[in-house]
């Protein structure tokens, strides 16, 4: 038995691909992270920085957090909020799923909407203008610590231990860029050699997830020497890979572990050998309301 729903933030199973891939000699893993509590991958983070900040006196329940998310870390955190009964704003741009919005809304957080073009860099801005006001506290996590070091604690160990340290590659989509930050600070300390890949969405494409920020709001914690190599991905890759991943391997997932799964496709064509996880960072059902699954 389990304590608290925070007991099960992590320790995610990982899933071999079976029809997607078959090569001698190189196999591809899912890393199933729609099976945390609040559906996301944003769990390990959220639960990071906000235990984090409380044990630092930084925060306590008479506090008011903001942030600015595009989904599934606003999720996240208002799950982790709620749990610690703190009261929490989030700001997204207007176009998000109603799925998302009204999850957040169902853990008690407030939500707020700002203007679909501005898009997510809208959205950090109307927060940060806010959280100047003196009335706010900001997690901030494209520049929090906190957010990578959750994936150095538990993601990255739990890949090493699970593929029995035989870890050749690791795949992420790459957004606020915690994930791929602490996974492969701990990987590369494990194993040099250990190749790390992020994905990116093409210059004409959108991808929920998955960003290729400009200068000015490229996430602070970000550090490029942590990833070997970057990998494009087009909207129409990313969307036909989520409808595959659910028809041919039974994983029902987001646009961004789509567009994961299609660069880390086209990473075994590439490889006579190697062991391959790759991150799957949602679950579908919050897309429903999109036209990812219409056909």
């Amino acid at each position: 038995m389990n304590d608290s729903i925070i007991d099960l933030v992590g320790n995610t199973p990982l899933v071999k691909a079976k029809r997607l891939l078959n090569k001698p000699g190189v196999d591809l893993y899912f890393k199933l992270e729609g099976q945390n509590p609040g559906g996301s991958v944003k769990d390990r983070a959220a639960y990071n920085m906000i235990k984090s900040a409380m044990d630092r006196g930084e925060i306590d329940k008479n506090t008011k957090l903001i942030e600015a998310t595009s989904g599934n870390t606003g999720i996240a955190l208002a799950m982790i909020a709620g749990i610690f009964g703190l009261d929490i704003e989030l700001i997204m741009p207007e176009n998000s799923t109603i799925e998302r919005v009204q999850t957040m809304r169902a853990y008690g957080a407030k939500v707020i909407l700002t203007n679909a073009e501005d898009g997510i860099e809208g959205s950090r801005d109307y927060a940060e203008d806010k959280m100047r006001s003196g009335d706010y506290f900001m997690l901030n996590q494209f520049g929090n610590d906190d957010n990578w070091k959750a994936h150095y604690n538990t993601t990255g160990p739990e890949i090493w231990r699970d593929t029995d340290h035989k870890v050749t590659h690791f795949v992420s989509s790459m957004g606020t860029t915690g994930t791929i930050m602490g996974t492969s600070t701990y990987l590369k300390e494990k194993n040099h050699d250990i190749q790390i890949i992020g994905v990116q969405p093409t210059d004409d494409s959108r991808i929920p997830g998955i960003r290729k920020w400009p200068e000015a709001y490229l996430p602070k914690i970000f550090n490029p020497k942590k990833v070997d190599r970057v990998l494009e991905v087009s909207e129409k890759e990313a969307i036909l890979m989520s409808r595959r991943l659910a028809e041919e391997e039974g994983i029902f997932a987001g646009m961004s572990s789509g567009g994961a799964t299609a660069a880390a496709l086209r990473l075994c064509d590439e490889l006579e050998s190697g062991l391959v996880v790759s991150i799957v960072c949602d679950r579908g059902d919050r897309y429903l309301s999109s036209d990812l699954f219409e056909k």
